[in-house]
């Protein structure tokens, strides 16, 4: 071994929840060394919000966040709130801007927040280490390490180091994204320490269909449409998008939590209209016009065709006057009430975040350190706590990170 480092923190991965649990416990005057196994850190955060870091929302509560717990995320999110967090982007006088629902966005770049960050750390006197892969970490229970880490150092020779810590947090992230450093290398500490684990699932990602009805969305990949989208008892309204392998989208990516395979999704196309009254209404004032004109004020053209064929296909020419009611009713219905069966999502390549994780029942909720193993915190998303879209996953990310930063 190369070298022999001691401090008080070891984080496990420089992402969002890894870099502010630094921050926070850097300024306690800790000695805080943060571990990253990609070649940069924040990776997630540059990616996130089309480059624009959909950084928190004005509007945050428990129900935003999907657990096997739905309480364990108060504690966290009362400690740093997004008004806290606010309050630090607009320190470093970053530009943002409000958009749908409370969204909060850079209006520059997500580059202000990874700097801003990483002027924290530094400030702060967090070490950082990139190219960095865990090989084994160990319990030693002494009154001054509990834990002993050897690594190896991945850039262009190998080299292999031993560092000892007090305080070990698991800010690894989960599966989600791959390619940008996603890894279940958080479950398998989990693992080792005895920590139980719920089960995991990609979220907040597309969802996938066979046969006619990936025909369907392909023929219509590109078109988008707002729509009122439910599953399982969960309502959104939101923009849906056709792919060529399915359909995606705000409004998709939030089902998708709640979706399992072999369950229906239930798509309203018309949620601001009751459509079967709405199509009597044109029958009555425009009976020489066909059903497609009559619905050009409210979809796509390439929409209503794919829709023609699959909701009235003996009909296409046919003249409003030549509908019947019943006719027409049954068509509404089906456009307010369109039910699909996806035939699976697109999987932890394009989800953007994981379900499931470490069992909160394992974990403190005031300082998310594990109950069965002293000195060991998981914070982030390898927890069983997922947020929706719209900065509900940053914030749990400061929240977990700020909670454990300050009992470390």
């Amino acid at each position: 071994m190369n070298k022999v480092d001691k401090y008080d923190v070891i984080i496990l991965g420089a992402g969002a929840a890894g870099l502010f649990c630094a921050i926070t416990a850097a300024r306690r005057g800790l000695s805080v060394l943060v571990l990253e196994k990609s070649n940069k850190v924040g990776k997630k955060i540059l990616m996130s919000g089309g480059g624009r870091c959909n950084f928190t929302n004005l509007f945050i509560s428990a129900e935003n966040f999907i657990s096997s717990n739905s309480h364990f995320c108060k504690s966290a999110l009362a400690r740093f709130t997004q008004w806290d967090f606010i309050d630090l982007v607009e320190k470093y006088n970053i530009e943002y801007e409000e958009r749908k629902h409370g969204q909060l966005f850079c209006i520059n770049s997500s580059k202000d927040i990874l700097s801003m960050l990483l002027r924290e750390c530094d400030d702060a006197g967090v070490q950082i280490k990139t190219h960095v892969d865990l090989d084994i970490v160990e319990n030693l229970s002494t009154s001054e390490s509990f834990f002993k880490l050897s690594l190896s150092h991945t850039g262009q020779e190998i080299k292999k180091d031993e560092f000892f810590c007090k305080s070990l947090v698991v800010a690894t992230g989960a599966l989600s994204i791959p390619t940008l450093g996603g890894s279940g290398r958080g479950y398998d500490i989990a693992d080792q320490f005895g920590v139980k684990l719920r089960p995991r699932s990609a979220g907040l990602v597309p969802l996938m269909f066979d046969g006619s009805m990936k025909e369907f969305c392909e023929s219509l990949s590109g078109v988008s449409i707002k729509v009122e989208i439910s599953c399982e008892g969960k309502t959104f309204e939101e923009q849906l998008l056709f792919t060529h392998r399915g359909i995606s989208g705000p409004a998709v990516l939030q089902i998708s939590n709640y979706w399992k395979k072999g369950v229906a999704v239930e798509i309203n196309l018309m949620p601001k209209d009751d459509a079967a009254k709405l199509l009597r209404s044109f029958k009555d004032k425009n009976p020489s016009k066909n059903l497609n004109n009559s619905l050009k004020s409210y979809f796509p053209k390439a929409l209503i065709f794919a829709l023609q064929k699959v909701f009235w296909p003996d009909s296409e020419d046919n003249l409003m006057a030549e509908f019947s009611n019943k006719q027409l009713s049954a068509i509404g219905e089906k456009l307010n009430k369109w039910i699909i069966y996806p035939s699976e999502s697109e999987g932890y390549r394009k989800a953007e975040v994981t379900l499931g994780g470490v069992d909160t029942d394992e974990l403190s909720s005031k300082s998310m350190e594990c109950k069965r193993q002293s000195g060991l915190f998981f914070i982030g998303e390898v927890v069983d706590v997922t947020g929706h879209l719209g900065g509900y996953n940053f914030q749990w990310a400061w929240s977990s990170g700020y909670a454990a930063g300050l009992s470390v």
